[in-house]
């Protein structure tokens, strides 16, 4: 009976394992996982996972993690922003002068943030959607019309968030979980009710394919402005983070993270259209987190080995984006190769299935 039990524990396990390898998000999971027990083996486990470590961790890259899961959304569409970055940079400006210009509660402040967010990505989708712009030229275009804006609102850094905010964005509740993964949280229940309904289905038709989703009654356009809303209201609540973790304003930070967080989904198994999910936004993202980490701890590490060696910022990047790159390399042969044998598979089940009626 006990042999039995383990036969199917074992079968059943291979069978996940085996259907875990067909998702999207595997090669994402095994860069992830690699770069987690580098960063393990390079800090130590006692210091990686002490309750204070994390929750730098985690407040310090939130904002990033929710700007990969926002760009991951548009890909799903067939589509993608790498003006998202300043973006956040825009959430930034608007919250810190409504509450310094107007006097009004901080809450009220990021909601006009939020909204800030959502009228630029609105912006985005009527010219990529609706004039039909490369989304590229358009990602440019609006980065630096973005940061005119920004600018325009924000001379010069300034600002300030309370002290008790700041002190809340990097708490630990029960005294071991960052308080801000609510923010996570938050997101993730979000999607999951979007997931549920049918723009959850027609996203991945309209990526995967426009005009055959338009020939079954799908509408592309009104999916990717609800991507493009989607990805507006999660790049306002990572400005939000984005703000209680600087506790100021910048009107030009963030700027470069719309490339990277083009690279971190793609790196977690996002392609462009039909292909990914969240799961591939937060092993992207974590991903890049942890590499950019274990090269910083790799070099801590050398110098005290090596008391004379002292290594400029300049190789710390330069290595970690190596590293990334072929991450990237890696997750873009695996996920095609992914992709073509779901379409074998499919081919031969439906060929099966014309025989099997034909007779």
């Amino acid at each position: 009976m006990k042999e039995q039990v383990k036969i199917r524990v074992g079968t059943g396990i291979k069978d996940s394992f085996s259907s875990f390898r067909k998702t999207p998000a595997f090669t994402g999971f095994v860069l992830f996982l690699g770069a987690l027990l580098l960063n393990i083996a390079l800090q130590g486990p006692a210091s990686f996972f002490s309750p204070q470590s994390l929750s730098v961790l985690f407040s310090s890259n939130i904002p990033f993690l929710l700007i990969v899961i926002a760009q991951g959304i548009l890909l799903l569409s067939g589509t993608m922003d790498i003006s998202i970055g300043i973006q956040l940079a825009l959430v930034n400006v608007v919250t810190i002068m409504t509450v310094q210009e107007w006097g009004v509660p901080f809450a009220i402040g990021g909601l006009i943030g939020i909204v800030a967010a959502m009228v630029a990505s609105s912006v985005i989708w009527a010219l990529i959607s609706v004039v039909r712009l490369p989304d590229l030229l358009v990602g440019f275009a609006l980065t630096y019309a973005i940061r005119g804006v920004n600018v325009m609102i924000m001379n010069i850094p300034q600002g300030s968030v309370s002290r008790e905010l700041f002190r809340a964005y990097n708490s630990l509740i029960l005294g071991f979980i960052p308080a801000s993964t609510i923010a996570i949280v938050i997101v993730l229940l979000i999607w999951s009710y979007f997931k549920r309904t049918a723009f959850g289905r027609h996203i991945y038709a309209v990526g995967a394919n426009p005009q055959n989703a338009y020939a079954a009654g799908i509408s592309p356009v009104k999916v990717q402005f609800l991507a493009f809303m989607i990805k507006g209201l999660f790049t306002g609540i990572a400005g939000i983070c984005l703000t209680l973790m600087t506790a100021s304003g910048d009107p030009l930070q963030a700027e470069a993270w719309g490339l990277r967080s083009l690279a971190a989904a793609i790196i977690g198994g996002f392609t462009f259209g039909g292909w990914g999910s969240v799961a591939c936004a937060v092993f992207g993202a974590s991903f890049l987190v942890l590499i950019q980490n274990s090269v910083y701890f790799f070099f801590n590490l050398l110098s005290r080995l090596i008391p004379d060696l002292w290594v400029t910022s300049y190789w710390h990047n330069f290595i970690a984006d190596i590293i990334i790159f072929l991450g990237l390399l890696t997750t873009i042969i695996t996920v095609r190769g992914q992709r073509e044998t779901l379409r074998i598979n499919l081919e031969n089940k439906y060929m099966k299935r014309g025989e099997a009626n034909a007779k």
